[in-house]
């Protein structure tokens, strides 16, 4: 089977530096890109009221589509986004209420590309990704650190885990 991969931007900006990072990326590897600010889900709900948003068809079509998910979000905080923090929170739904689907996750790999305004990531930042990819039994193929203010897309970006 092909390895489809794709790019899922979480950032609080469309035209942000995440977003025109992962566009690079994604023009030079010939990947997908996903970004999360296109649908509207909520946060995760014990008891479930949420489940009409837009966060099942978007992961469930993820999950169909490709076998490489490629995180993408500024360092906000020493954290991820709050957004790619809300779509992590909800992937609860699948292991919980749509089982067959979270268990779909298995065998799938995963990366994390991150930014920030400095030329390195301290690695705590990543063991929610790598923590994450192993619950799920998703294979952490590994992560790419940008310093925004340093970007330059004309430059060919050396990316070993795509």
């Amino acid at each position: 089977m092909e390895n489809k991969k794709v790019i899922i931007v979480g950032t609080s900006r469309n035209n942000g530096n995440t977003t025109k990072i992962a566009a690079e990326i994604a023009n030079q590897y010939a990947v997908d890109v996903i970004n999360l600010n296109d649908y509207q889900f909520s946060y995760y709900d014990y008891e479930g009221k949420n489940k009409g948003d837009d966060f099942y068809p978007l992961i469930k079509s993820i999950i169909e589509k490709y076998d490489t998910l490629i995180f993408a979000t500024p360092n906000y905080w020493y954290n991820m986004s709050g957004i790619m923090k809300v779509f992590f929170d909800r992937c609860t739904d699948i292991i919980l209420i749509e089982k067959e689907t979270g268990k779909s996750l298995k065998g799938k790999k995963c990366g994390v590309i991150s930014n920030s305004h400095s030329d390195e990531q301290e690695s705590d930042f990543y063991i929610p990704f790598r923590k994450s990819a192993e619950y799920l039994g998703m294979e952490y193929i590994g992560n790419a650190h940008f310093n925004a203010d340093k970007f330059n897309p004309k430059e060919k970006i050396e990316l070993a885990f795509i």
